[in-house]
């Protein structure tokens, strides 16, 4: 098993989960971060002032799956979230040793 975890722009999440769902993906987490890479930061006027705006605000995904559903999860969102542009975002994938369904107590496979 897998845990995939995606940082990406926040507009694209909904193209993101419906990529993802076509492949049998039945659940994610979403969070909503801040964070900053290559892109930076940017400045922005309000009330008549200049500020900097240091950390952008992104959208992060995470998946857990199984192995052989790795690559097509990593290609759909990638897919998904392209705009081609600085700050598309980026893929992460760990090892997930075990995980369980509170609710049934399945385990591993069946909990996800």
């Amino acid at each position: 098993m897998k845990l995939i975890t995606a940082i990406i722009k926040p507009f694209k999440l909904d193209d993101v989960r419906e990529a993802v769902a076509q492949l049998g993906v039945e659940g994610l987490t979403v969070s909503e971060v801040k964070g900053f890479g290559r892109q930076k930061g940017h400045t922005e006027l309000y009330r008549g002032a200049e500020y900097q705006v240091d950390f952008l605000p992104k959208v992060k995904l995470e998946i857990a799956t199984s192995d052989d559903n790795v690559e097509p999860v990593i290609e759909a969102i990638c897919k998904a979230a392209y705009t081609g542009k600085i700050g598309d975002g980026k893929i992460f994938v760990y090892d997930l040793e075990h995980a369980v369904r509170i609710r049934t107590g399945e385990a591993d496979g069946e909990a996800l």
